[in-house]
């Protein structure tokens, strides 16, 4: 499950091959299967671009992560793999990747390639390089912290080169706050509690994010969403409505789902 960035070269090329017998898809949008939240992004989430995540508050990043690692399922399905970079200091702040987790999402961990860089500029340096190979449909770069070397420049590097592969990148900030970038969209994630099943079991992963950024379009609505592990898919909450009005203060929600251990 592990892999070096020195051998992202090696994993360029077997996703190349992958890529080979399977063309980008003609539909430029993917649904996320929530009505109101498709119908606000005219389809759903555009393919070939980059889209930012961000916990809303501390203690959402265990969500956060869960959420990049749901719409990057609902981007691509079972079959092809998810190429996700971190680096050490991801780890030392956010854990190892959980792969039980990833089978609780109906994923399936065999298919996730993971690139560790030792810093930030060696994570930047690795995700432009993936950004540019077709063979990917989904890509997952987690930063911790300020990131000074991911500014405006690079930002555009990256929208770059995911609009010419057809790459889709889902820049996954943690503990940070939002900049000036040239992401498509821009989401906060945070928990939210589900709704339990039969005999008070826990039921699905539920959430709320809010758009906070559209760079062809309005932003600042908030949807709950739940994921359904079976259908790959969000859908609108049993009993809850879609979109919540955002409160001026919102408490932390207790305890988040984790993708993270």
């Amino acid at each position: 499950m592990r892999e070096s960035v020195d051998s992202l070269a090696v994993i360029r090329r077997n996703l190349a091959s992958i890529a080979s017998g399977r063309l980008l898809s003609a539909n430029k949008r993917v649904a996320t299967g929530h009505l109101a939240l498709d119908a606000a992004l005219d389809g759903g989430l555009a393919r070939g671009r980059v889209h930012e995540l961000f916990a809303a508050e501390p203690g959402d990043e265990p969500s956060a992560i869960g959420f990049a690692a749901m719409i990057a399922l609902r981007m691509i399905g079972r079959d092809l793999p998810i190429f996700w970079l971190r680096s050490d200091e991801a780890c030392r702040r956010g854990g190892q990747l959980h792969a039980p987790g990833l089978i609780e999402l109906g994923g399936d961990p065999d298919a996730l390639v993971l690139g560790q860089a030792a810093d930030t500029r060696a994570l930047l340096k690795s995700a432009s390089d993936a950004a540019r190979c077709p063979g990917l449909k989904a890509l997952i770069v987690e930063c911790w912290g300020k990131c000074p070397e991911l500014d405006l420049t690079v930002s555009r590097r990256l929208a770059l080169a995911a609009e010419k592969s057809g790459v889709t990148l889902f820049l996954l900030r943690l503990e940070a706050e939002p900049l000036p970038s040239a992401a498509d969209t821009r989401w906060s994630v945070s928990a939210a509690p589900s709704i339990p099943l039969e005999a008070d079991a826990p039921g699905p992963p539920m959430f709320e994010i809010e758009l906070l950024r559209r760079r062809s379009g309005p932003s600042g609505m908030r949807w709950r969403l739940e994921w359904d592990r079976d259908q790959i898919i969000f859908r609108e909450p049993a009993h809850i409505g879609a979109v919540v009005p955002l409160p001026a203060g919102r408490p932390v929600a207790a305890d988040p789902w984790r993708l993270s251990a």
